[in-house]
């Protein structure tokens, strides 16, 4: 009995952590009405927002209070807003920026590629992190360079958006209580992740 309760709370556990799409479907889904955004925003209090601002708006929103029946995928070109009555808009992204939003991990994380801002569930909700992010290669060094350095809260989802300048190479550094995570990662490929959650913190 026991060994089937522990069974249980780790399915579950990968279950939450697995929200970043929606149930699979038996059936071929059906091609989207295009409709305006403010279509779909309008009844969440965003309309009238460009692609960033609705963005950083959904990613600070406590995880219960966030649309049930609105998905916005992150894209490198596009925020897809849709919902489950098939309709679908798009809004541009901003050209001199790229969104990527990372899950740091210590024990379970999931497979991800354009970030959910209204499904995705990462494990370290809330919790104090350090961000160093720094273009490399070319002309990323002298006076062009670019980079960051803060400490950040992750999100209630358990997600950090971070937004970076497009077509660089940047090597991103993550650390959290004593754990660092590395990785470098690419803004200029039109199906550049949006979603990481591939940083497992290790020790220093």
């Amino acid at each position: 009995m026991r060994l089937g309760a522990v069974a249980g709370a780790l399915a579950a556990s990968v279950l939450l952590l697995a929200g970043c799409s929606g149930a699979a479907s038996q059936e071929p889904p059906a091609a989207p009405a295009a409709v305006e955004a403010d279509e779909l925003l309008a009844p969440h209090g965003l309309a009238g927002l460009d692609a960033k601002q609705v963005i950083d708006e959904l990613e600070a929103t406590p995880v219960a209070e966030r649309p049930k029946d609105l998905m916005a995928s992150v894209q490198p070109e596009e925020l897809v807003l849709s919902n489950a009555r098939g309709e679908e808009a798009r809004l541009p992204m901003p050209e001199d920026e790229f969104y990527v939003s990372v899950a740091p991990y210590a024990e379970a994380t999931h497979e991800c590629h354009f970030h959910s801002l209204t499904s995705c569930l990462g494990e370290l909700s809330n919790e104090q992190i350090g961000i160093e992010a720094e273009a490399v290669g070319g002309e990323n060094t002298g006076a062009g360079a670019w980079s960051l350095a803060e400490q950040r809260t992750t999100a209630d989802n358990g997600f950090a958006g971070v937004w970076l300048p497009r077509d660089r190479e940047i090597a991103l550094r993550i650390t959290h209580e004593g754990g660092v995570a590395e990785r470098v990662i690419s803004t200029g490929e039109p199906d550049a992740p949006t979603c990481i959650t591939t940083m497992r913190l290790g020790a220093a």
